[in-house]
């Protein structure tokens, strides 16, 4: 059966770095867009970053910019998603999804249409001291 699967996370202190993956099972991306968003408590769904499969294009949401570089493994279909200069501002669940297009992708997400084409099961990232 076709799925996401995500690894990484974790409980990390201020300034810290993690790396969150999310490999494609069972399905290619063929062309389509590999990316994450975040849930927090209390606060609006967020998207952090995306890349496009066919052209290696990304995106990163204003307050990951310059912290955080995602990445594609095409022969592997996997995303990986690093994050430096972690802040207690980060914490919350990293979801990973597939779209057509990342504007969608991070539309559907802040808007709550979860149309994606595969979403993950979630991963915790807590910043804490």
């Amino acid at each position: 059966q076709a799925h996401l699967v995500e690894s990484g996370g974790g409980l990390v202190q201020p300034g810290g770095s993690l790396r969150l993956s999310c490999a494609a099972s069972g399905f290619t991306l063929d062309s389509s867009v590999i990316g994450w968003f975040r849930q927090a408590p209390g606060k609006e769904r967020e998207g952090v970053a995306c890349i496009s499969e066919s052209d290696g294009k990304t995106f990163y949401g204003d307050s990951v910019k310059n912290r955080f570089t995602i990445s594609l493994a095409n022969a592997n279909n996997t995303a990986t998603l690093q994050m430096n200069s972690l802040s207690p501002e980060d914490t919350a669940v990293y979801y990973c999804a597939t779209s057509w297009g990342c504007s969608r992708l991070i539309s559907s997400a802040v808007r709550r249409h979860n149309d994606f084409n595969y979403l993950g099961q979630g991963t915790q990232v807590t910043v804490s001291s």
